[in-house]
């Protein structure tokens, strides 16, 4: 066997080895249209807070309503987009969607953005929801550092993005809004973009 033979021989068990141990269908493309969820999100938010709320948020509100369930939808159509373009481009790679590197994708995933949901509702209960966005962000970060071991190892420089920001917007509360539309929308675009051209465009 030649050199080349050998190279190639070892590239295979490389990729096989690396498609055993890490879900590497994540869709590009998914990360685009999460950011512009946000973005919509947060201009609906903006506009019923600017205009309904004159600048601040109640709990007992029905302004802060109106944003949470914003949010929320935000963040289900994000999933669910996600989940359909993931499922798909699985297939397409001839990849199983719920195997052991997908199932420990989900669970590091899971485990510091649930913990972080809970933390700001607790917060949130206790009226105290300054920081809110930037804890989302840090929490977020914190799950996509944590789940990029099991993926596409690209991810984790999101995640430290994520956490960046929302460090600067706990430091700085007033501008909390603004980095959450960057990182959640625009960091969301950038990191789509780059992933789909990277990964999905052949």
């Amino acid at each position: 066997m030649s050199d080349k033979d050998y190279l190639k021989d070892i590239s295979t068990i490389k990729n096989l080895m690396n498609k055993s141990s890490r879900f590497i269908s994540l869709s590009g493309l998914s990360g685009i249209l999460a950011g512009i969820y946000a973005l919509i999100g947060a201009a609906l938010t903006y506009y019923l807070v600017t205009t309904y709320s004159y600048g601040t948020l109640t709990l007992d509100g029905w302004v802060f309503r109106y944003v949470f369930f914003i949010l929320f939808m935000v963040a289900f159509l994000s999933v669910v987009t996600g989940i359909y373009l993931t499922t798909k481009k699985a297939k397409q790679n001839g990849e199983s969607i719920w195997d052991g590197s997908s199932k420990r994708l989900l669970f590091n995933f899971l485990i510091p953005l649930v913990a972080g949901g809970l933390y700001i509702l607790i917060i949130l209960s206790q009226g105290r929801y300054g920081q809110t966005g930037g804890l989302m962000l840090i929490f977020y970060g914190l799950a996509l550092v944590s789940a990029s071991k099991y993926s596409i190892g690209d991810i984790k420089y999101l995640g430290f993005t994520e956490i960046i920001l929302g460090l600067i917007a706990t430091l700085y509360p007033g501008y909390g809004f603004w980095l959450w539309v960057i990182g959640f929308g625009i960091m969301h675009i950038i990191y789509g973009t780059y992933m789909h051209f990277k990964y999905d465009v052949k």
